[in-house]
């Protein structure tokens, strides 16, 4: 099992070289960048330049706040940078984002993240192949590449493709057309076994492919600590970000499958409500334990290839509290020697 580490940006770009070096010399695998407050892409040039064997990717970069041809500029930038360690992770984040934010066009996420891959991977063939760009699809449309606008080949081919998703459409597609899949936070166990790994392999089969062709990345909650207090904080905390996504509608499936689906509406109003605290306070014991792994330091790690060993690539920690960084490099040290 791989072990990611991940850059934060919402403090600035100003540590992002000196922290993925730091992560690369500790022995990470690969290195993730949310897009937040600041451009990944641009993070990812720093970090390219400051390490040389880590994978380097977005967990996510909004991909319908784009259009292919612009992804794939970007994409092959960092993949020529990196020398070929970039994976272009995409989501498809949610409507009002799309709408509101970005001011970009909604519509069936699935099918337009399906297309969005095929173009961007018609346009690097059109690079690295010289095939003529003849795409058209539904959402989009690319048939002009003059010689002053094409890159050329990258000696480092095309970058990997990573989706993230978490109903069984999005899923499917990911299965279809991505190297990588990136499971959401927001997944229990027993969801990626019963609903994520099924509809991946539907979807690999539709392209010929089997679940063996799709790495498959699990970040997962952690709550632990070295005493009572440090646990309680680590447990309020994540009982608060649990909340945030189980009161987005996309995601109520999760919730479902345990028979939880009734608290999503709820969570949603007290969303709306800046009611945080209170949202957090919904989520039970038996709900954090199944959507963590709650466990003192020397028993993470076992924890997590006991959930997750048999059919998670690469995992990640998701903690949302503040914790000492040593903790998680011996977590980390004790999941390599496992």
């Amino acid at each position: 099992m791989k072990v990611d580490g991940g850059i934060g940006v919402s403090g600035g770009l100003s540590g992002v070289s000196g922290s993925a070096r730091e992560q690369e010399q500790q022995g990470y695998d690969g290195l993730w960048v949310p897009e937040t407050n600041h451009d990944p892409f641009i993070a990812l040039a720093l970090m390219a330049e400051a390490t040389g064997r880590v994978d380097l990717g977005t967990s996510i970069v909004v991909a319908f706040a784009r259009n292919p041809m612009s992804l794939a500029y970007s994409a092959n930038d960092i993949q020529l940078l990196s020398e070929g360690r970039f994976i272009l992770g995409l989501g498809s984040q949610i409507r009002p984002h799309i709408t509101k934010r970005f001011s970009m066009e909604w519509s069936r996420p699935a099918a337009r993240m399906r297309e969005m891959v095929l173009a961007m991977q018609a346009i690097w063939r059109s690079w690295n192949e010289r095939e003529p760009l003849r795409f058209r699809g539904e959402f989009y449309r690319h048939t002009l590449m003059t010689p002053f606008f094409d890159p050329g080949p990258n000696p480092h081919g095309p970058p990997r493709i990573a989706l993230a998703g978490v109903g069984e459409k999005m899923t499917q597609v990911a299965g279809e057309v991505a190297d990588v899949f990136l499971c959401h936070g927001f997944t229990t166990e027993r969801y990626l076994r019963e609903v994520t790994i099924p509809a991946l392999s539907e979807g690999a089969a539709r392209a010929g492919r089997t679940l063996s062709d799709i790495e498959i990345s699990g970040p997962s909650f952690i709550v632990t600590g070295t005493d009572a207090d440090e646990m309680a904080r680590a447990a309020e905390a994540t009982r608060r970000q649990i909340a945030f996504y189980g009161s987005t509608p996309a995601y109520r499936g999760v919730l479902e499958l345990h028979g939880w689906g009734d608290l999503q509406p709820e969570l949603n109003r007290l969303s709306k409500q800046g009611a945080w605290k209170e949202m957090g306070d919904l989520i039970t014991e038996e709900m954090l334990h199944t959507f963590a792994v709650v466990a003192p330091p020397e028993e993470v790690a076992a924890e997590l290839h006991r959930r997750f060993g048999d059919i998670v690539d690469r995992i990640s920690f998701y903690a949302p509290y503040e914790s000492d960084p040593a903790r998680w490099r011996d977590i980390f040290d004790q999941i390599k020697a496992a």
